[in-house]
């Protein structure tokens, strides 16, 4: 693994998305790396960089064996616009399993749905976008923020605050197909035509989707958004519920998944987060781990001394991230809140 001075073959499934892009960047040569970190972001090459930094040596095998999953992706990715989903997902079920399939096949949907809608306004700051909406419709501002990353529609649900985001929320939540015309004109009305429409209906929004978005917010602003959407359907409050996966949620997972979560995971940050734990969550991530490590964590604990809750609360909602990360990228599976976690 990263870190380490040699990857052996038996590692390759246990790497991260970003670790097997590093690898991929490596094998490619200078030149050819290049022109595929030109299409991330500063801070996707960021991360590509670091890694490719910490991997001292990768052997062969283990660069054949990412190479091929990248190529099987691509060729997936590009069957989609050639025979359909069906197609794309016979070819990575081949190669990856029922399971992995799903969870790759998402994830290549969600990148070529980008293309759709609302371009300029996803790139927008989250304070100033939450400025223009304050003034739009509830349903108006609903129908933007479900096409917004989660993170993005967290962060402007912060700026436009309450009752404002309670009653976007529950829109949202009861939000289900939207035409590509009414985003075209959506968009037009606040002055942003950059719409690449998708022919038919445009999915946004639902339940699963505002609990992805809520599991981004402080526990305070999630506890107020989801008073308003229980006053008004307490059904609709409680699916959305048991879509979510929150901070004392970890405790589900068994040792092995905790284990994988804390090697991405600052001690400092660990530390911050555990402040206001409960004690079950306390002994379930402790009990996972190392005496030594166990004893670098307390003593990281008693060291910090008083701090505040919003510290406390954003370093959980940094470990609930890092959980959302790792089931992206296949390595664990989470389901509803009810059905616990199940390791892929």
């Amino acid at each position: 693994m990263a870190g380490s001075s040699l990857l052996r073959v038996e590692d390759v499934n246990r790497l991260s998305g970003t670790q097997k892009a590093a690898i991929v960047c490596m094998a490619l040569g200078t030149e050819m790396a290049a022109g595929v970190t030109s299409k991330l972001t500063p801070d996707e090459v960021e991360a590509i960089s670091f890694e490719i930094a910490r991997m001292e040596h990768v052997a062969a095998p283990v660069a054949d064996a990412v190479l091929a999953e990248w190529l099987q992706v691509i060729r997936a990715a590009e069957s989609i616009t050639e025979g359909g989903v069906e197609y794309a997902r016979e070819i990575l079920e081949a190669v990856f399993g029922a399971t992995r399939a799903s969870l790759i096949l998402k994830r290549i949907q969600d990148q070529l749905a980008d293309t759709a809608g609302l371009h300029r306004l996803r790139n927008a700051d989250p304070q100033q976008l939450g400025n223009m909406l304050r003034g739009e419709h509830p349903q108006t501002v609903a129908l933007i923020l479900a096409h917004l990353e989660p993170q993005h529609t967290a962060a402007v649900l912060k700026e436009i605050g309450l009752p404002l985001g309670s009653e976007v929320v529950y829109r949202m939540a009861r939000m289900e197909k939207v035409s590509p015309e009414m985003l075209q004109l959506i968009e037009r009305s606040l002055g942003s035509e950059d719409l690449s429409i998708t022919q038919g209906m445009s999915a946004s929004g639902g339940p699963a989707a505002v609990a992805a978005v809520l599991n981004l917010v402080s526990p305070t602003l999630e506890k107020e958004l989801m008073e308003g959407v229980t006053a008004r359907d307490r059904v609709l409050s409680d699916q959305i519920k048991n879509l979510m996966f929150v901070f004392e949620d970890i405790s589900t997972l068994d040792d092995r998944a905790i284990q994988r979560l804390l090697r991405e995971i600052d001690s400092k940050e660990l530390a911050l987060a555990l402040k206001a734990a409960s004690d079950t969550l306390k002994g379930k991530i402790l009990g996972a781990m190392s005496q030594r490590a166990v004893a670098a964590l307390q003593e990281e604990m008693e060291f910090l001394g008083p701090v505040r809750m919003r510290d406390v609360e954003a370093a959980q909602a940094n470990v609930v991230t890092q959980v959302r990360k790792l089931e992206e990228a296949g390595e664990i599976v989470i389901t509803a809140a009810a059905d616990d976690l199940v390791i892929g």
